[in-house]
């Protein structure tokens, strides 16, 4: 009994620095302790109802209309006429992955001015016969972390010495958010034959309440945004600019992939800047695919107040009455068609509320079938379909990135980036 007392207290402060650090990075998933229901049939349609003809039109008229009041009530304005200036490559292993391609680096200008932003975005290119797709990922951790043991940029602007994830909070951030929340299984990548490009999100933009508004008031173009995730979500355009510029790189075949906030952002990239050619919304919660309107998990409200910064100011506004809010996330999913979507999530994921994503999916389907497109084609929460217009998935566990998600991701961007595979079978199928 003296021997386990001892013990107990020589370790007690390590059991309690590993309780706090697990209480502060799972705030947002709840511990995971509940399942997700499953039922879908006996709760309200997403509201107000989808008026498919007028989306859909030539005119755009009612496209116009939903991205206005989105930006009016949600993200703020997309930074229309925002300069987006870049250098050259910078090679940093030219025998990436023992010579399967090379890892190279290039930085990025957002705005005008003193006030511009600058990130650096890390790509691996496949050593291929021609152009090939590319998956662009806004990650939480710094490139240090994402790309180890390479001498990339860190966010201070200068070369990588260690990285975000290692010693003990990195170790716990893997233990609560999977193998890779941070760490890009490149080889998965190229062996789907896709490059793989990556930028810290915060290089941008900082996830910081107070410091993110005066960046983006800052930023010196025409119109600066004035969310986090607009901002973001307009790093994915910039990113796809200097990737599309590069002769190694399809630009009919870029998509853009992120998990949680970066899920929304990806999201909204994905609406506004229509040389998406597909999206991985990875747990992508309230302001992502879930329902602003829905009292389960984190609820928007909740997210507004704890993150103020990730939405436009004037969203505060509609915390209280957010029933009568004028947009909802499955008119942001009917924006997004028909680019193939992957919508991902976690059965014990409460938290991102996987059921009124999927309702918002189920709503948003009309929309891509009226475009032509397979819209979500699964009956219930449990079904994947990789080569779906959405791509519904949903696993065990909680709010994380772990090597089954990875493994659909592939799934689905191979089933949708293979420009000259389908080029070939519509070729076939004609003869």
């Amino acid at each position: 009994m003296l021997r386990a007392t001892l013990w107990f207290l020589v370790r007690l402060p390590l059991l309690v620095l590993i309780f706090v650090v697990a209480l502060v990075m799972s705030s947002c998933t709840m511990l995971g302790m509940n399942y997700a229901s499953l039922e879908v049939d006996n709760k309200a349609m997403p509201a107000p109802q989808l008026d498919v003809a007028a989306i859909t039109s030539p005119d755009g008229r009612e496209r116009n209309r939903l991205m206005h009041t989105f930006e009016e009530v949600l993200y703020g304005p997309w930074p229309y006429g925002m300069p987006v200036s870049f250098g050259d490559w910078t090679m940093i292993d030219p025998d990436y992955l023992d010579g399967r391609g090379t890892l190279e680096e290039v930085a990025i200008t957002v705005g005008a001015g003193e006030g511009a932003r600058t990130f650096h975005m890390v790509t691996a290119f496949p050593k291929a016969a021609g152009p090939v797709p590319v998956v662009i990922s806004q990650t939480f951790a710094d490139s240090c972390s994402v790309f180890p043991d390479e001498p990339v940029t860190a966010a201070d602007g200068t070369v990588c010495d260690g990285g975000m994830m290692e010693g003990f909070p990195g170790w716990a951030a893997t233990q609560i958010f999977g193998t890779y929340i941070a760490l890009a299984p490149v080889d998965r990548y190229f062996d789907a034959g896709l490059a793989y490009a990556s930028f810290y999100a915060s290089e941008l933009v900082p996830d910081r309440r107070k410091t993110a508004p005066e960046v983006m008031a800052d930023m010196g173009g025409p119109v600066d945004p004035t969310s986090a995730l607009m901002a973001w979500a307009y790093g994915f355009s910039a990113a796809a600019d200097a990737l599309e510029a590069d002769p190694r790189i399809d630009p009919k075949e870029i998509a853009v992939m992120g998990h949680s906030r970066h899920g929304k952002a990806a999201l909204i990239a994905a609406a506004w800047d229509r040389r998406i050619a597909a999206v991985v919304a990875h747990q992508s919660g309230f302001a992502g695919a879930s329902l602003s309107r829905s009292h389960t998990g984190e609820r928007l409200d909740r997210m507004a107040k704890t993150y103020p910064h990730w939405l436009a100011p004037q969203a505060q506004d509609w915390l209280g009455k957010l029933d009568e809010i004028p947009v909802d996330q499955h008119e942001l999913l009917a924006l997004v068609a028909p680019t193939p979507v992957f919508l991902g999530n976690g059965r014990r994921d409460v938290w991102s509320d996987p059921n009124s994503s999927f309702r918002a999916a189920e709503a948003a389907s009309a929309v891509y079938v009226a475009d032509g497109e397979p819209g979500l084609t699964v009956t219930g929460m449990k079904g994947f379909d990789p080569g779906a217009g959405i791509a519904w998935w949903l696993r065990p566990g909680g709010h994380s990135m772990v090597s089954e998600d990875i493994d659909a991701f592939i799934a689905f961007l191979h089933a949708h980036l293979n420009h000259d595979r389908l080029q070939q079978t519509a070729v076939t199928t004609s003869k």
